[in-house]
């Protein structure tokens, strides 16, 4: 389908990002990758007066060490993140992820910040960047503001971004050391996880259970009362609420979640 008329901004900077986002307000919408917004318009289920390109702003595209905490640009693109040499030491399960979605032509394009800022549950990095106890810096006339993503996926597709905000990083707590698995179910090895588990140290979040991505509390708290993986794994669905589809049912989801918890929790070395 062809996307209804709109008008076409390029920033070159994120002071003209954000200058943009505060003349249009809640007409404009940003485009980075593409991956998530040009679909929507596609369909006519996002409608923007304006898009304002920020793949040019190579400020946002890094990855750094910050003392004990790694700091990465919010258009940093899978690509780059699955062979950073920084996050294959200290977030080894974000490069790892990064390496999973969809196919090149995605992960040569695709961003961080695109994906979590979209909020879909059934995409891999917004549970990842959950688990490993992520903080997104959003910026705005107001000046810059720090959310932790436990308060970021607010519910399907929505996030506490303001109309004329710009998340530019993503901050986390160094994870050298510890251990970490990823383990997703899908049709395809292209296609949306029917249910995918993200697990670093005793951290576990869980990929399309729910309208927002979700930490596995139950199976969180059984581990730090001395719980086998085993035992921790059986409780991975509680409080959960899956989609009921044709391809898989939300009982299946249920029993895929602990299944490939378990997985996960021995990958990452907890017996």
């Amino acid at each position: 389908m062809i996307p209804a008329e709109f008008s076409y901004r390029r920033a070159s900077t994120v002071d003209e990002a954000l200058a943009l986002l505060a003349e249009h307000g809640e007409d404009a919408k940003l485009l980075a990758g593409g991956h998530s917004l040009l679909p929507l318009m596609k369909l006519r289920f996002a409608a923007p007066e304006v898009v304002v390109d920020i793949a040019p702003l190579d400020e946002l595209k890094f990855v750094r060490l910050d003392g004990e905490e790694v700091v990465i640009g919010a258009l940093s693109r899978y690509h780059d993140l699955h062979g950073d040499p920084v996050l294959a030491e200290h977030a080894p399960l974000i490069a790892h992820a990064s390496g999973a979605v969809g196919d090149p032509q995605v992960r040569h394009r695709g961003t961080l910040g695109g994906s979590l800022v979209h909020a879909d549950s059934a995409a891999d990095l917004p549970a990842v960047i959950l688990a490993s106890d992520g903080v997104l810096v959003a910026r705005g006339p107001a000046g810059e503001r720090r959310i932790p993503a436990s308060e970021f996926f607010l519910g399907p597709f929505t996030t506490p971004l303001e109309p004329d905000e710009l998340l530019t990083e993503i901050r986390l707590p160094s994870q050298a050391g510890l251990g970490w698995g990823f383990e997703k179910f899908t049709r395809r090895n292209i296609d949306w996880a029917i249910v995918g588990v993200a697990v670093v140290g005793t951290s576990v979040g869980l990929i399309n259970l729910g309208g927002t991505p979700l930490r596995a509390a139950a199976t969180e708290k059984a581990l730090a009362d001395g719980a086998s993986a085993d035992e921790a794994a059986a409780l991975a669905a509680e409080d959960t609420s899956p989609p009921d589809e044709p391809h898989a049912s939300a009982e299946y989801r249920r029993h895929l979640a602990r299944v490939l918890t378990r997985r996960a929790l021995l990958a990452a070395g907890i017996a």
